[in-house]
């Protein structure tokens, strides 16, 4: 490992526990922003569904923790992580983000302001993380008894939320594509409560599950990430198949999805194994999600 990432990796584990410092549960993070660590049930004979139970390290969120030694233990079995991830909706700050995107064609701080107009809310000052990509993270808090589901622009075009089951790149992380930090006048700050007319907007009311009618649209609603999957070249195809695999169970119909998925990973070089392991990996890191 060059000196550079050395450094790197360094001031990612001092920034992961300054974190854990304020109660915010931590796991390293590659520099593609996903998990460092990879499941220790990656080789098994079939898919695991694990959270941690196994007493293992490599459960993505679900590894993430406020002790200090434990995450020193995490990020010495990843000496290539070069950030951290912090767990939302843990207690005790039930942490929401509010991922406001930049490469939408649509303007999301307008859109997240056009909300609170409309439905008469505050959007209050936070912390708030500014990315790579010029987009930014706003950091709040919920109610300990309100599950938040994460969710990609179902609130508006290029709003996503990250919630129970889902994670945040700290600031002080660094990936591929350059460094998260704190916008200036918010270091000192600490997460604001969620407005509540907000919170009611990204928790919405489960909809009733009718398999019969539902079932045959939801694959036509993954077509896309099937063919996302397709058109994976080598060295890709584990991220792209884990990143629609996210995306269908972040959205419902994962489980529907995941044998189209499956079959599209196969034909582009993956062995049926490896393709249904990777799924499981993304049902594991999403779930909690309100499916």
């Amino acid at each position: 490992m060059a000196i550079t990432d050395r450094q790197t990796a360094t001031l990612a584990l001092a920034h992961a526990l300054s974190a854990a410092e304020r109660g915010l549960p931590v796991i390293p993070l590659s520099p593609t922003k996903l998990p460092a660590l990879r499941s220790p049930h990656r080789g098994d004979p079939e898919p695991v569904l694990c959270r941690g139970e196994c007493g293992l390290p490599g459960h993505g969120v679900h590894d993430a923790t406020t002790d200090p030694a434990g995450i020193r233990a995490l990020f010495a079995a990843a000496p290539w992580a070069t950030g951290y991830g912090i767990a939302c909706g843990r207690p005790p700050h039930h942490l929401i983000g509010i991922d406001l995107d930049t490469k939408s064609s649509t303007d999301s701080v307008a859109a997240l302001q056009h909300l609170a107009l409309r439905h008469l809310f505050t959007i209050p000052e936070t912390v708030t993380v500014l990315t790579p990509s010029g987009g930014r993270h706003l950091w709040l808090t919920g109610p300990p008894d309100v599950v938040v589901p994460n969710s990609a622009s179902r609130l508006a075009a290029g709003i996503d939320v990250r919630g129970a089951g889902g994670y945040l790149v700290g600031p002080g992380s660094v990936s591929a594509h350059g460094a998260y930090r704190l916008a200036p006048g918010t270091a000192e700050l600490s997460p604001a409560p969620c407005p509540r007319a907000l919170l009611r907007l990204i928790t919405p009311p489960a909809r009733p599950h009718h398999p019969t009618h539902a079932a045959p649209s939801r694959p036509f609603q993954g077509q896309g990430l099937v063919q996302f999957v397709l058109a994976a070249h080598e060295g890709q195809r584990n991220t792209r198949l884990f990143w629609a695999a996210c995306r269908a169970y972040e959205n419902g119909f994962g489980d529907d999805l995941a044998d189209a998925l499956t079959e599209a990973a196969v034909r582009a070089g993956l062995s049926e194994h490896e393709a249904r392991a990777t799924i499981a990996s993304a049902d594991r890191l999403t779930s909690g999600r309100g499916r």
